[in-house]
């Protein structure tokens, strides 16, 4: 019984993990860029001085979806989606290199070019910082382009090359902040990639398909309420046990 009752709390605990990953996809349906996580779920042996005899449940999360969202017009000059593979590079929250897809870009009062996310992008001489402008360019291998502000139509600031890069999406994994960073701890920034390009007026929706992240809900929400009863089925019989033994 004992045995019956671990495995059954072991699963209904993962099982809200997998509730929660499915949850954090259905919540981001709307979000520029967004890449859904994928979960499954094993039976792990549990290791010892002894025999792994015993196993428990646990919930993974291998992978994320890499597959493109669908390109929204926005009509913005400022807002860019990436055009097939490729990622912006930003300034995580660590202050490091990150990677996303999201484009929807606009400055801050700083004059930090950032996305919808505050996270400011990264050009080629690093942190993109804009002054005033009259009007701004993209083009389409991320080129940025500006006339100052009160200057006259000819003149142009120095233009800045947003970094667009293309690493290999097996070798990135998706942080809690949304953001992509490389598996290996260690590895360095990725170099650009001058075959990544960029549609402007667009930007990429999240690639959450809303009904199959509700199906997959459904399902788990009905597996932790079968776990569930399967934990006062174990106690209902250890009661009834108790009590025979004890009448003996």
């Amino acid at each position: 019984m004992d045995r019956a009752l671990y495995i059954a709390m072991s699963g209904a605990k993962q099982n809200t993990y997998g509730q929660t990953a499915h949850a954090n996809n259905l919540a981001n349906v709307a979000t520029t860029g967004f890449r859904s996580d994928y979960t499954q779920s094993r039976a792990q042996g549990v290791f010892g001085e002894h025999f792994p005899s015993r196993a428990y449940a646990m919930t993974e999360r291998p992978a994320s979806d890499m597959s493109m969202g669908s390109l929204v017009e926005t009509g913005r000059n400022m807002d860019l989606a990436i055009e097939g593979k490729g990622w912006f590079a930003v300034v995580g929250p660590d202050d490091q290199e990150a990677y996303t897809r999201a484009g929807d870009l606009s400055v801050d009062p700083l004059g930090r070019l950032v996305n919808g996310s505050g996270r400011q992008l990264i050009g080629d001489g690093g942190p993109v910082v804009l002054p005033e402008f009259e009007k701004i360019n993209i083009s389409k291998a991320g080129i940025i382009t500006i006339q100052p502000l009160g200057e006259v139509p000819a003149g142009v600031a120095e233009p800045v090359q947003l970094k667009l890069v293309n690493p290999d999406p097996e070798t990135l994994e998706k942080g809690e902040d949304g953001l992509f960073r490389f598996r290996e701890e260690g590895t360095p920034p990725a170099q650009p990639d001058l075959n990544v390009s960029v549609v402007g007026g667009f930007t990429e929706s999240s690639n959450v398909n809303a009904v199959t992240e509700l199906t997959s809900l459904i399902q788990l929400n009905r597996q932790y309420e079968m776990q569930v009863k399967m934990m006062k089925r174990v106690d209902e019989l250890a009661a009834a046990t108790t009590q025979i033994m004890s009448n003996q």
